[in-house]
């Protein structure tokens, strides 16, 4: 539907053109965008249940809310204005705000492996003695709304990147459309994932002999999820870190490394047959997520090591 509006859209007369800021324009152009962002929403879902876990299941849904806020200021107060100009008066500049962008996801997915493999944990984590749960609370909600900035501005960069040859006011209305409802359908996945526990102890609650099965299942699979969830949520900061430094690069004119991965992703998938499209595409993901890693150990190392600085608030650590 997009692609045969778009196609349209070329052959009215020039007045028609003028108009591309009408609602259709915009929603067609959105639906074009949004499409691309795929890969960065799912990232996006995996890695925000992390900042919930281990607290009390009453503030669950209020955090949830409270990053959703966040999110939503991120994507419309900062990072669309923020687009538009840059795209407006200074488009060059917008890869070197995205590498920057990925180093730090590469730096915190990094930092996470590290401590993992017992390094030194940097901030409160559940494990701990938390004296002040507030402030702990607090603490989560900005680390995951800081982490959702880096996040969404990869979803807006893509979103520019379709929309780039439109007029100002189609630009912005899409990055708009496409930032609410990325935020909306994340973190209502989100709340969703953090509640099924609930949802589970009130099956096991029914009457009903398969109602009470399915509720005991479901609480003792929650947990399961929420371990795979934080370990996709550290490979995805990887992945995207390491996917933003390898276009970054290559849109600079440093293009090797990203031809070297993608080289290797079309020999996996003429190899795999069937199942080449996916190989493929985690074989670019695997890769990228080892630049990533790459990176981020050398960040690491330099800022705790060297200029021995980490985490003031301890809130990425938290999520561990």
């Amino acid at each position: 539907m997009p692609g045969g509006l778009v196609a349209l859209l070329d052959d009215v007369s020039i007045i028609a053109r003028t108009a591309a800021a009408s609602v259709d324009d915009i929603a067609a152009a959105a639906g074009r965008a949004g499409s691309k962002t795929a890969g960065v929403v799912i990232d996006d879902a995996a890695v925000t249940p992390s900042y919930v876990t281990g607290l009390s299941p009453a503030r669950e849904l209020p955090i949830i809310w409270n990053i959703t806020k966040g999110s939503l200021k991120n994507k419309l107060l900062i990072l669309l204005p923020g687009a538009v100009l840059l795209s407006e008066f200074l488009p060059q500049a917008i890869v070197f705000i995205l590498m920057l962008g990925g180093a730090y996801l590469s730096y915190e997915g990094a930092e996470k492996v590290a401590e993992k493999l017992g390094g030194k944990k940097h901030g409160q984590t559940v494990a701990d003695d938390i004296k002040d749960p507030v402030a702990f609370e607090k603490q989560r909600v900005s680390s995951a709304i800081r982490t959702d900035l880096i996040l969404s501005a990869e979803i807006m960069a893509i979103t520019l990147n379709e929309v780039a040859a439109e007029d100002l006011l189609t630009r912005a209305g899409v990055l708009a459309i496409v930032g609410i409802a990325v935020t909306v359908g994340v973190y209502g996945v989100v709340g969703l994932i953090v509640k099924m526990d609930d949802i589970g102890l009130h099956f096991a609650k029914k009457d009903g002999a398969a109602a009470q099965s399915f509720g005991r299942g479901l609480v003792a699979f929650m947990p399961h999820l929420l371990v795979a969830l934080s370990f996709i949520g550290t490979i995805a900061m990887l992945w995207v870190g390491g996917g933003i430094i390898l276009h970054g690069l290559a849109d600079i004119g440093i293009a090797g490394p990203e031809h070297w991965i993608e080289g290797i992703e079309h020999g996996v998938s003429a190899v795999a047959g069937a199942a080449g499209g996916v190989l493929g595409w985690l074989t670019f993901a695997g890769l990228s997520a080892l630049v990533g890693l790459a990176l981020g150990f050398v960040l690491v190392f330099l800022l705790h090591k060297v200029f021995g600085m980490g985490h003031g608030d301890g809130g990425e650590a938290a999520a561990h």
